[in-house]
C-alpha cells in the first residue's frame, strides 16, 4: 500500500479525556535466613481491568489495573467477617455494569459516579501517567521502533512484501542482536505511564489482513514466540473491497485467541485518504470496524492504524470518540521512534526495510526509580486459552507441562489425592499445592497464610511460624492477573494485606521459592538455607509463562532446584515457584494422575479451570456437593 503524509495537531485541552482505570513444614522453612533481599517484586504494570468482562478476560488493558484501585480494592470494612472472603468473589456493582457499557463510554469515565471520578483522577497522577493522549515525558527518553510491514508470500508481488524465508532471517536477526518484540499493551503502557521496557524493545506490526499473515507470518511468530499486532479492515476479509489475497474470519479468529497476537482495527474499507470522508462516512470508518471485530472475533479492539498514514485533527478526534486507546500512523520520509510521536492518537513506525539501522540504536528508556527490569517479551495473561498437556524431555531428565485456562486453588478439608480433590469439579488439571503441617494425617493446616475458592476464607498463618517464611514467594490470584511477591509477615498476613498488595484478588499462599523469575532461572544463592533445594527428587510447581498461561507441572525424573529453574526457563515459563515437592509430588490431568507412584495425600492445589467451564465469574471454581474434600466435617 501507498504512503502518506499527514497534518500534525494538538488536541483542545477541552477536549482531552482522561481514561479512567485507574511438603512439609521443614523443606518449607529450613534455616531462618531473609531472601527479601535477593529476590524483588514480580509487579505487573500490564493487566486486565480487574472483573472485567468475560469476553475480554484473555486480553490486557493498556493501562496499569493500579488505576483502578479506588473504584475497585475492597477496604477492610468489605468484608462480612475478619476472615471472610466472599466479597472478593463478586463483581462490584458499579464498576461491572460500567465495563458492560461500550468501550467509548468508559473511555469518558462515565457511570463511575461523580464522587468517586476526582479519586481516580487523583489516584492516576499519583502514579506518573501523563493525560490521554500525552506521551509521558519518560517514554520520549527511549528509542522504540515500531516496524510495518505488509505482505508476506512467495513469490513477491511488490517492492515491500518480503518472502517468509526473509521475514524469518529478519526474526532471527532481531533475537540475535538481542532486541525483545513487545506487545501493543506494552508500548502503549509505557507511552501512557514512562513504565521500563526491555533493554531493546520492538513492535512488530502489519497492515491489510493478507492471507500470507496466517498462512506464512503466524507459524513463524510461534516458532520464535514473537507478539505481533496486526491492523485488520472488514471489509476486505467480507470480500467487499477488492484487492489481493485476504485473511479469512476463520484464520483470524485462530490468531485472535493467541495471547502473541494482536487484533487491531484498519477501517471498514480502507479509503486512499480519511481525511477526505464526509463526517458521516468517517464515524462509519472508525466505528463500524471496530464493532465488526469486535462481533466477529469475541474480543475488545483498542488500536487503530490510519490506511495508509492520512490523519489530521478531525481524523483523530474521529477516533478517539470511537472508543480507541491509540492509534498509529506511518509517514514517506523522517520516520520516527514511538517516543517522538505528538500523541498516543499517532503513534509513529519505521518501514521493515529500516530494521538493519535500528538494531543498535533501539532502546527502552531509563529505567523507573526501584523498578525491576523486564526480561521477557509478553508480561500480559491470558486465561482463556485451552488447557493442554506436553510431556517435555530435556538434558536427560523429564518432566510434564499442562498450560491454559484460569488458574485457581482449592483448600480441603483434610488430605486427599488429587483425582479425589477434583472429583465434581469444573476442573481440567491440578498440580499439589502449598506446603502444609505434618503434626497430624489428617491436617489441612498449611505453613503460611491461604486464601482459596474452595472455602471463600482467609486463614492467617501462625504468628510464630510466619516471620520465617519473610522472603519466599507469596502467590496472590486474582481474575485476571497473577503476582509472586516476597512475603512480608507484617504486611500479607491479614486479608486487607493480600487484598491491598492485589486488589480482587481471589486466592493467596505461599510456596518454597522462585525457581524461574522475570524470564530468568534463579541461581543457588536465591534459595538461601532452604532445606534440601540442591537434593535430586521429585518436584512440583507452577507458574506463568511468556504467552501468560498459568502452567501447573511435575518432574517425572530426579532434579535439584537450579536445574529445574533452568529447565524451566529453555520451556518457557517466565515465572515459576517451588511447591511441595518429594514424596508430595501430584500432577492430574482430566481426573488421572500423572505420577507412576501413590504420592502423600495432599490438602491444597493449584488447579485450572477450562475457557469452556469459566462461566466468567471472578471465582470460577465450581464444586458439587458430592466433593468430599469439601463438605463440612
Amino acid at each position: 500500500m501507498g504512503k502518506g503524509g499527514k497534518k500534525r495537531f494538538g488536541m483542545k485541552p477541552s477536549r482531552l479525556r482522561t481514561l479512567l482505570t485507574m511438603g512439609s513444614a521443614a523443606f518449607l522453612l529450613g534455616a531462618a535466613v531473609p531472601l527479601a533481599a535477593a529476590l524483588t517484586t514480580g509487579a505487573i504494570t500490564i493487566a486486565s481491568v480487574v472483573n472485567a468482562a468475560p469476553n475480554s478476560a484473555n486480553r490486557p488493558q493498556a493501562l496499569d489495573t493500579k488505576l483502578f484501585a479506588l473504584v475497585d480494592a475492597p477496604g477492610v470494612d468489605a468484608f462480612p467477617t475478619a476472615v471472610s472472603s466472599e466479597r472478593l468473589c463478586q463483581r462490584p456493582q458499579g464498576l461491572g455494569e460500567a465495563i458492560a457499557r461500550k468501550d467509548n463510554q468508559l473511555f469518558q469515565g462515565v457511570g463511575l459516579g461523580l464522587e468517586t471520578a476526582p479519586r481516580v483522577t487523583e489516584a492516576i497522577a499519583q502514579l506518573g501517567a501523563a493525560p490521554w493522549p500525552s506521551i509521558h515525558p519518560r517514554a520520549t527518553e527511549a528509542r522504540v521502533p515500531v516496524l510495518m510491514y505488509h505482505d508476506v508470500l512467495e513469490p513477491k508481488e511488490v517492492f515491500f512484501d518480503l518472502t517468509p524465508a526473509e521475514f524469518e532471517a529478519q526474526l532471527q536477526t532481531i533475537l540475535e542482536h538481542g532486541l525483545t518484540p513487545i506487545s501493543a499493551d506494552q508500548l502503549v503502557q509505557h507511552l501512557r505511564t514512562g513504565s521500563s521496557l526491555p533493554e531493546k524493545p520492538v513492535l512488530l506490526t502489519f497492515d491489510d489482513g493478507y492471507v500470507g499473515h496466517y498462512e506464512n507470518v503466524y507459524p513463524l511468530l510461534k516458532k520464535y514466540h514473537v507478539p505481533a499486532t496486526f491492523f485488520v479492515f472488514p471489509g476486505k476479509v467480507d470480500g467487499k473491497v477488492a484487492g489481493r489475497s485476504t485473511l479469512t474470519w476463520e484464520q483470524l479468529k485462530i490468531m485472535a485467541a493467541d495471547p502473541l497476537v494482536t487484533i487491531a482495527s484498519h477501517s471498514v474499507t480502507h479509503p486512499a485518504d480519511m481525511r477526505a470522508l464526509s463526517d458521516e462516512d468517517l464515524a462509519y470508518e472508525v466505528v463500524e470496524s471496530k464493532r465488526r471485530l469486535e462481533s466477529e472475533l469475541g474480543i475488545p479492539i483498542h488500536y487503530f492504524g490510519y490506511p495508509t498514514g492520512h490523519y489530521d485533527e478531525r481524523v483523530a478526534q474521529a477516533v478517539a470518540d470511537a472508543g480507541y486507546l491509540a492509534a498509529f500512523t506511518m509517514r514517506e520520509q523522517n520516520e520516527q521512534f514511538a517516543g517522538a510521536s505528538e500523541s498516543l492518537l499517532a503513534i509513529e513506525r519505521f518501514g521493515q526495510s529500516n530494521l538493519p539501522t535500528l538494531l543498535d540504536t533501539a532502546w527502552g528508556g531509563p529505567p523507573e526509580a526501584g523498578a525491576a527490569p523486564v526480561a521477557v517479551a509478553n508480561s500480559a495473561f491470558s486465561f482463556n486459552t485451552p488447557v493442554e498437556l506436553k510431556k517435555i524431555d530435556l538434558d536427560g531428565q523429564s518432566f510434564s507441562l499442562i498450560s491454559g485456562g484460569r488458574p485457581v486453588t482449592m483448600h480441603a478439608n483434610s488430605r486427599y489425592q488429587l483425582p479425589e480433590m477434583m472429583a465434581g469439579t469444573n476442573l481440567a488439571a491440578a498440580v499439589d499445592g502449598g506446603f502444609f503441617s505434618l503434626e497430624y494425617l489428617d491436617s489441612n493446616v498449611m505453613i503460611g497464610p491461604v486464601l482459596s475458592q474452595s472455602t471463600r476464607q482467609f486463614v492467617p498463618g501462625y504468628g510464630g511460624e510466619t516471620p520465617r517464611l519473610n522472603g519466599r514467594p507469596l502467590v496472590l490470584i486474582g481474575p485476571d492477573r497473577v503476582l509472586f511477591v516476597p512475603f512480608d509477615a507484617n504486611r500479607h498476613n491479614t486479608l486487607a494485606g493480600l487484598a491491598r498488595e492485589l486488589p480482587g484478588v481471589t486466592d493467596a499462599f505461599v510456596a518454597a521459592a522462585w525457581l524461574v523469575k522475570d524470564g530468568l532461572p534463579q541461581p543457588a544463592s536465591s534459595f538461601g538455607s532452604l532445606f534440601d533445594f540442591d537434593a535430586h527428587r521429585h518436584r512440583a510447581f507452577w507458574g506463568i509463562n511468556t504467552a501468560g498461561q498459568p502452567v501447573v507441572g511435575v518432574t517425572h525424573t530426579m532434579v535439584d532446584s537450579v536445574q529445574l529453574g533452568e529447565m524451566l526457563a529453555q520451556a518457557g515459563l517466565r515465572d515459576a515457584v517451588m511447591l511441595d515437592s518429594g514424596a508430595s509430588t501430584s500432577l492430574a490431568y482430566r481426573g488421572d494422575s500423572l505420577v507412576g507412584y501413590t504420592p502423600r495425600p495432599v490438602p491444597h492445589l493449584v488447579g485450572l479451570v477450562p475457557p469452556e467451564a469459566n462461566n466468567g465469574s471472578p471465582c470460577p471454581l465450581v464444586i458439587n456437593e458430592q466433593n468430599a474434600a469439601t463438605t463440612k466435617r
